[in-house]
């Protein structure tokens, strides 16, 4: 059956019966009519009523194109002329091959080998166990631990939410998880310091390297999100601190974990986050806009260091022992190399920081409205933090739930988009265009203006 033979209502009910929505409180959304989406085009999303609605964040971040996209689409259909899945483990694919080498051929120099998985949490996960393991090879089974930032998000399995710091999230699930240390993330509009950039880097680097100095001898790595960190709210690193981290794990031999699932693929402007600074990591993880926001595909890639150290006899049992049924999919990975091919076609890499460049000049425009503290942009990230005072940088209080009420004005006003707490979050697909974004961020402009004034 398709969504075209149920109304409205008889879906709504449907939806209130079936589906436990993640991120959502059941209990009020429930009593809420809610958006149900039956088709996309371009950077537009149509509901079964007939109402459209801008794709405000990309569809959670990972849209790069848009919706119905020709090239894409032909790219699955061709493959499902082909085969749609077979296993991965101990046996290969064409596309999955195809992919990984134009991964490699892009991504950081010095990362060698791809490892498949679905998602960005199960990315970070094989990082983990890859850093973990890897330690045990080499004869330093007490490097252990793992170093995070505070207020880190990397995703929602057990070991990416022992990895991570945002209590909301994970403070319900504290019992099952590892322990891991915790370094301060440089959130420069609420510094513990006062100073310049450069003052703000070498301030933090000092820190994380007192942290590295009291534990680097049980430490099996280090996890970030380079450049921004996503889920506490588009806090946007400064300049060189990416760079130092990498210096600072080299010298206490510490494996660098850079977690690009919500930085890569054009979002910041680069490819990867960590090119912005030339930095290399030891693992690094990606998936969002691997696929252009198609299908869940995600990959942990390594370099051959890693990859080497799990090398050995069948009786030795330094096999990696992880995998997923859907691992290295071959309709995911063939959607994949399409989107690769597509963006270097319409150089979007290109296009994407024209856009950047375009609504940074655009949200200057937001300082005129008096509770909009601050304005943080790499790429086509964007956060834009609300705050009950802007000269005291005083918060709101959660219960005014005032991201959640600009983000439902946007709907009425035909933009969908998600607040991070008191920040409210505009990641457009890569490929809008000005007029696009125009009236993106005039939508935008007037729930921030009608709910805080």
């Amino acid at each position: 059956m398709t969504t075209r033979k149920f109304d409205y209502d008889t879906l709504a009910e449907k939806n209130k019966r079936y589906v436990w929505h993640p991120f959502t409180q059941m209990k009020e959304y429930i009593n809420d009519d809610p958006v149900i989406i039956a088709s996309g085009d371009g950077r537009r999303l149509t509901d079964v009523i007939g109402n459209e609605y801008w794709d405000g964040v990309s569809s959670i971040w990972l849209n790069v194109h848009g919706h119905r996209v020709p090239e894409l689409d032909q790219a699955i259909r061709d493959q499902l002329d082909q085969i749609a899945h077979s296993t991965l483990l101990g046996m290969a694919n064409i596309p999955a091959i195809l992919l990984a080498e134009k991964l490699i051929q892009r991504m950081p120099k010095g990362l060698a080998k791809v490892f498949y998985s679905d998602s960005g949490a199960t990315a970070v996960e094989i990082a983990i166990k890859m850093a973990f393991q890897y330690w045990q090879h080499k004869g330093q089974p007490q490097k252990q631990h793992f170093i995070t930032m505070k207020e880190a998000y990397h995703g929602d399995t057990i070991g990416a939410v022992s990895v991570g710091a945002i209590d909301l999230y994970h403070k319900a699930y504290s019992s099952l998880l590892f322990h891991s240390i915790k370094a301060p993330y440089p959130y420069m509009y609420r510094s513990p310091i006062a100073g310049s950039e450069e003052e703000q880097t070498a301030f933090f680097l000092s820190e994380l390297e007192k942290t590295l100095q009291a534990s680097h001898h049980k430490t099996a790595a280090l996890i970030i999100e380079p450049l921004v960190q996503g889920a506490s709210g588009i806090i946007v690193m400064p300049q060189g601190y990416l760079r130092g981290v990498r210096e600072l794990c080299t010298k206490y031999n510490v494996l660098l974990i850079a977690d690009e699932v919500a930085t890569g693929f054009g979002r910041t402007g680069r490819l990867f986050a960590c090119d912005h600074e030339e930095v290399t990591p030891d693992i690094l993880t990606a998936g969002k806009g691997l696929t252009g926001g198609y299908l869940p595909v995600a990959v942990t890639v390594a370099t051959d260091e890693i990859y080497e150290s799990f090398l050995g006899e069948y009786e030795e049992q330094k096999t990696f022992f992880h995998g997923h049924s859907y691992t290295g999919n071959q309709l995911g990975c063939a959607v994949a190399i399409a989107n690769l091919e597509l963006m270097d076609k319409n150089n979007t890499l290109v296009e994407a920081e024209r856009n950047a460049r375009y609504v940074a000049n655009r949200l200057q425009e937001f300082y005129e409205l008096l509770h909009v503290g601050d304005i943080r942009q790499k790429g086509l990230m964007i956060g834009i933090e609300l705050v009950m005072d802007r000269y005291s940088k005083l918060p709101y209080e959660w219960q005014e739930r005032i991201g959640v009420r600009v983000c439902r004005r946007a709907r009425e006003l035909g933009m969908l988009i998600r607040p991070l707490g008191n920040v409210i979050v505009f990641m457009p697909p890569l490929a809008s265009t000005f007029e696009e974004l125009d009236a993106m961020l005039d939508i935008l402009y007037q729930s921030i203006k009608e709910v805080t004034q």
